[in-house]
């Protein structure tokens, strides 16, 4: 897959749809990435937060977010405060609400922290928590009404669930610049985890995203085809598939 900013736009239709309560949200018939726009949304203070308080290998220091729950309240009010409109290109959306949901599921956990899971959390995913002008969002809100619906199975290994098996949270925050770069680098690193997914030629165990989202990476015809495009070793297209069960503890440091 080809993640050059520069790449042009060719073989699909781009159109805007408005869905998701009324924003607009970027669409194409076919994976593929818009010529890059002028930054509009300031993600600088994320970029901070995240380099303050998630290492490298994506655990999280909850103890420091709640510390400096005002720092991160007051980018997410900038958030909500962000309404996104037509002219927004598809590399600003995807940044936008890929931090929405990052930086959200963080207050969530930091909200109701000590925890053990987000599922302890009652309708973590469910009720309505998010902002964004005068409409209120849930989690499964952005990612299932917006994120999914721009055609991007990338996106799945961009958010976070604040969970062990989860992709792990980048300590990097998304951009228009970066977005393509980023979702790239978190799929090609979640998918050869040995610890998220076993691969061979002959048998896989893939994480259960597969399997809940499978029909997201359909695009690239077969499932065993779209996770080929990812791994050192090449599957055969009549592997056996099965999943692992996906661990909700809490992806903290120690």
């Amino acid at each position: 897959m080809k993640t050059s900013v520069s790449i042009l736009i060719t073989l699909m239709t781009f159109t805007s749809c408005f869905c998701a309560k009324g924003l607009p949200i970027k669409q194409t018939t076919n994976q593929v990435q818009e010529q890059n726009q002028k930054a509009i949304i300031d993600h600088s203070a994320w970029d901070k937060l995240l380099k303050t308080y998630v290492a490298d290998n994506g655990d999280v220091d909850y103890k420091g977010f709640k510390n400096n729950a005002v720092a991160l309240n007051k980018y997410i009010n900038y958030l909500a405060s962000q309404v996104p409109t037509e002219q927004w290109s598809k590399q600003e959306q995807l940044a936008y609400f890929i931090n929405v949901y990052n930086a959200n599921t963080i207050k969530l956990i930091i909200d109701h922290y000590p925890t053990k899971s987000i599922k302890d959390i009652k309708n973590p995913w469910l009720k309505n928590r998010i902002k964004i002008g005068e409409k209120e969002f849930s989690l499964s809100g952005i990612e299932n009404g917006i994120l999914r619906k721009m055609n991007e199975p990338r996106i799945h290994f961009a958010i976070n669930c604040a969970s062990v098996s989860c992709p792990k949270l980048l300590n990097t925050a998304y951009t228009a610049d970066n977005v393509d770069a980023l979702m790239e680098q978190a799929t090609k690193a979640f998918i050869q985890n040995t610890d998220k997914n076993k691969i061979s030629e002959n048998r896989i165990q893939l994480s259960k995203i597969f399997q809940w989202y499978k029909g997201d990476f359909k695009d690239s015809g077969s499932l065993i085809d779209y996770v080929n495009q990812y791994t050192t070793i090449k599957i055969n297209p009549d592997a056996k598939v099965d999943y692992l069960e996906y661990d909700w503890n809490l992806n903290e440091q120690n």
